[in-house]
This record gives structure tokens, sequence and C-alpha cells, in this order.
């Protein structure tokens, strides 16, 4: 594996100590020689949740600063996408997996680039075993 499609779940895992675990390490390491893919999405998922941390008092803005810093270090991809792939392929992989349309967009960058998929999400899991798109372990 030199390259790999991460999710959000992964991710932001890594800006909150009680949420890391010894997998989200893992694939944190994993970047140290490999390259991540993310889908268009990525950049809103993070800056949500930070804002959502933020508001909530969970983090202060330096810290969301500062996390955005460090993601900006990291060997990740951020692959565009046209808006009529969001509404015709990825919508329809969502509506088959069951799954949301953010999450699709994961499973989507996956399957067409032909890459494992780091997540922690079970849904998103359970939707990768179903299309045969190997996860990170």
């Amino acid at each position: 594996m030199q390259e790999f499609v991460i999710d959000n779940s992964v991710v932001m895992s890594w800006c909150f100590q009680d949420e890391t675990n010894e997998y989200t390490d893992a694939v944190l390491g994993y970047l140290e020689d490999y390259t991540a893919f993310v889908p268009a999405i990525w950049p809103l998922e993070v800056s949500n949740v930070l804002l959502v941390a933020e508001r909530r008092n969970r983090i202060s803005q330096a810290d969301s600063s500062r996390f955005i810093s460090l993601l900006a270090e990291l060997p990740i991809i951020v692959e565009q996408e046209s808006p009529e792939r969001m509404y015709s392929e990825i919508f329809a992989l969502a509506r088959e997996c069951i799954i949301s349309s953010y999450d699709a967009s994961y499973l989507d960058l996956a399957m067409r680039k032909g890459l494992p998929l780091a997540t922690m999400d079970k849904k998103i899991i359970s939707a990768a075993r179903r299309c045969r798109v190997p996860i990170v372990k």
C-alpha cells in the first residue's frame, strides 16, 4: 500500500486525545511514507467538526488553527469532483449502500482509484465490504 483514501472519522480523531486509538495512530503513522486521498467535501467536514468543537468549548480557535496547519503539512490530497458525478454516481452509491452522500464520496473515491479505505465508521466499513473495497488495517 502506497496510497489510500482516508475518511474524516480517522482524521478528526487526531484532534481530540480522547478519540485516538491504536488504529488512528497507525493510520497517522502511514502518512510518513504514504499519500492519502480525500473527496472534495473533506475540508468542509473538517471545518464543521472544528466549529462545533469550538462552540462546545472543547477546543479553542487557536487549537483549530493549529490543527488545520498540521493537516496542511500531511500528504493528503483533496480530489475534486464535478457536481454532475455528485448528483449521479455518488448519489446512486449512497442510495444503494444506505449511507450518507458524504460517506459515499469516500467510498466512491476508493472504488475509482482502486485504493483501500481508512475509516472507523461502521456504516462505511459495511458498505465497503459489500463493494469489495479493502479497509486499511
